[in-house]
């Protein structure tokens, strides 16, 4: 079965998004719920030898793979492949999850002998570099970006809503989640269903009205489509 899905993440990653569910056989439908807007940080690599994303959107804010750094952490698939893109040769895989990639980080042999830095947006400062630091890991944290709410969903998003029999919302944040349910205030979610990458970012559309949450078994990409197409199972 074909559906229209309502892709809510932040663009450059929702035309990919939206790429992958086109090949795949559905209807892509574009209403970012939040921008991404540069900081214009001064970016301190001063002995750092490692680098923490946990965002894809980390990893296209970085200006330039640097000789320097011995090794990209990447808190999932997504954000790995975008490491490996951007051409960084030494790229560590999580599983999608910044707490255990920071378990991963803490493991590893050059831990206590390696500088760390995370990139990320504004928002993200602290939990990952604290739990970094109270390990014994000199790690600091710089935002390159920071994301801001959108103040309606785009128009086929709410044509979809308001006249689709069915329409999927597709969530890869939290934040993201909690923005597209603002912006979509006053529409009808009865007729949707909400697809997240894991439970904390569907939490913001719990109790919207949709017919159902479905969350992917793992934060990543993959899991995602895989809980899209259980979900379309269902109905």
């Amino acid at each position: 079965m074909s559906l229209p899905v309502i892709v809510t993440r932040a663009l450059p990653g929702a035309a990919e998004t939206a790429a992958r569910l086109k090949s795949a056989g559905h209807k892509p439908i574009l209403s970012p719920a939040l921008t991404l807007e540069p900081l214009g940080a001064e970016l301190d690599l001063a002995g750092v030898t490692d680098l923490v994303f946990t965002s894809a959107n980390g990893v296209r804010y970085f200006p330039a793979v640097s000789k320097t750094v011995s090794q990209v952490w990447c808190v999932g698939e997504a954000t790995a492949d975008a490491a490996r893109k951007a051409g960084w040769p030494v790229v560590r895989e999580g599983n999608g999850n910044a707490m255990d990639l920071a378990a991963h980080i803490i493991a590893s042999p050059g831990a206590r002998t390696g500088v760390f830095l995370h990139i990320a947006n504004q928002a993200a400062a602290g939990d990952l570099v604290a739990r970094l630091t109270a390990a014994g890991v000199n790690a600091r944290f710089t935002a390159l970006y920071r994301t801001v709410p959108v103040a309606a969903v785009s128009d086929a998003a709410a044509s979809a809503l308001t006249r689709e029999a069915r329409v999927v919302i597709l969530v890869h944040s939290a934040k993201g989640a909690a923005a597209f349910r603002n912006a979509a205030r006053g529409l009808d979610f009865r007729r949707s269903v909400v697809v997240a990458i894991s439970e904390a970012a569907s939490g913001p559309l719990v109790g919207c009205g949709a017919r159902t949450v479905v969350n992917a078994a793992h934060p990543s990409e993959t899991a995602l489509m895989e809980a899209l197409d259980a979900a379309i199972l269902t109905l």
